[in-house]
């Protein structure tokens, strides 16, 4: 079966490879595994992982030509798993309640799967709350989105509204600075001062964000070398987040400081 076929049927997304297989089954993702297939030398690796689970999902096992036939690709990894999505939270029961701190991350028009990973795994690793995408962007769900997250799309809350208005009008329900990140800002990332409350907007490469929704917010650019006009998304975000949030991770319970060399 090919992923695509999967598209709109009852829920289901595909896993592929040991790594985010692990995350599925620890406990710490948001979602169920409802059959995992793996290739006859893989079985024995994982059996660990599987038999730690309270009910085991069925595990179907096969020759590496098998899987092949099935999936219709030959990159699988011999790991491979079907997961339900379930019921998508409501977007507001994802923000902190104020005054407490919160730091979300929206992406507005993200088409690409890699950035949509790449995100979800700076904003598990830096801090974030959760992430917020509008309808124009890609599925963090996808296998290859599933795959360069590192498997953080299976454990970060995310949820999805209709567009940028959307996402701002949020902002405003939940006294969040929204913060647009983009090569014009008015203000260098490097200067934004300590923040509680913020949702960083994130637009596609190339257009970027809609000049309507960076008028509605706080601007920011990461300065870079001449003849140079922008960083890759993921790349952007993560400095925008490691600032945003550095100072917490720097005083909570971490083995990570900022002040070390």
């Amino acid at each position: 079966m090919r992923e695509r076929d999967l598209v709109g049927r009852a829920g289901r997304f595909v896993v592929e490879g040991e790594v985010t297989l692990r995350v599925l089954l620890s406990g710490r993702a948001r979602f169920a595994a409802e059959s995992i297939l793996l290739a006859e030398e893989r079985v024995a690796g994982l059996a660990d992982a599987v038999a730690a689970l309270p009910e085991a999902p069925p595990v179907y096992s096969a020759s590496r030509a098998v899987m092949s036939a099935i999936t219709g690709f030959p990159i699988h990894r011999g790991v491979l798993a079907i997961g339900l999505r379930g019921s998508e939270p409501a977007p507001d029961a994802l923000v902190p309640p104020s005054p407490g701190r919160a730091i979300l991350v929206g992406l507005v028009g993200l088409t690409n799967h890699d950035n949509v990973g790449g995100l979800f795994r700076n904003a598990a690793g830096l801090g974030a709350d959760a992430v917020l995408l509008d309808g124009a962007t890609c599925d963090p769900l996808y296998r290859k989105a599933i795959r360069v997250s590192a498997g953080t799309a299976l454990t970060l809350p995310s949820a999805r509204l209709p567009d940028a208005d959307a996402l701002l009008a949020l902002a405003e329900r939940h006294d969040l600075v929204p913060l647009a990140l983009t090569p014009a800002g008015r203000e260098t990332v490097s200067a934004l001062p300590p923040l509680r409350r913020a949702l960083l907007l994130l637009g596609a490469e190339g257009p970027g964000l809609p000049e309507p929704v960076i008028a509605r917010c706080r601007a920011l650019r990461i300065p870079m070398s001449a003849g140079v006009d922008s960083l890759n998304v993921a790349t952007a975000g993560a400095i925008a987040l490691h600032h945003l949030a550095g100072h917490h991770l720097a005083t909570r319970d971490n083995p990570w400081q900022l002040s070390q060399p």
